[in-house]
């Protein structure tokens, strides 16, 4: 069984978010926060196996809430599920520690499986936000996913050259062609960025 907490600030979404769930077999919603605060104080009591945050919540906002989850909790499984489809918010939950970033409008389907697969250890994009990003990405080598990798587990430059066995130039050559594809200006921000589009997984 999947022991999920709810939090939302809406009272009409929280219950439907939690009557959903309530029909599938293997999961139970054992906790409800209305609030940043409360989410965080709930997550501390019950521990669940995941977490529905939203975004804009009163007393302390969904992001702020889920640093100071991780925080206390470092393997902390957290969906973020929100109507905003812009990166001002996208890109902060998945610095904050985000599993999956899921819309609103999401079917029971999508929610359900979106919950199995953040406890079964993988990370999740709404499948509409990826779509809409890849496609407009230029796709990546096989050696550039390989640097990508590694750059995402903080290797540098010399030391992705020694564990790939190419030149250190070699290894330039592709992070400055990986920049130039995902249209970032560091190493940060491609890592995020190839995390949002299932080109790594966290």
């Amino acid at each position: 069984m999947i022991r999920v907490l709810v939090a939302d600030d809406h009272p009409v979404v929280q219950h439907g978010l939690c009557t959903m769930l309530e029909l599938e077999d293997d999961i139970a919603v054992i906790g409800r926060a209305a609030d940043g605060e409360e989410a965080v104080e709930q997550a501390r009591l019950h521990r669940p196996d995941v977490i529905l945050l939203d975004v804009q919540m009163p007393a302390m906002d969904g992001i702020e809430a889920l640093r100071r989850i991780r925080a206390d909790d470092p393997k902390a499984r957290v969906i973020v599920l929100t109507t905003y489809r812009n990166e001002d918010y996208l890109f902060p939950s998945l610095q904050a520690g985000a599993r999956g970033y899921l819309l609103k409008d999401a079917t029971r389907e999508q929610l359900a499986g979106a919950i199995r697969a953040v406890f079964a250890g993988e990370s999740l994009l709404d499948p509409e936000l990826v779509s809409a990003a890849k496609a407009e990405l230029p796709a990546l080598t096989a050696r550039e996913r390989d640097v990508l990798r590694l750059m995402a587990d903080g290797k540098n430059n010399a030391e992705i050259a020694t564990q790939l066995f190419v030149s250190e130039n070699t290894v330039k050559t592709h992070v400055s062609n990986i920049l130039e594809k995902l249209e970032c200006k560091d190493r940060a921000a491609a890592v995020l960025t190839a995390w949002k589009l299932h080109l790594i997984s966290n």
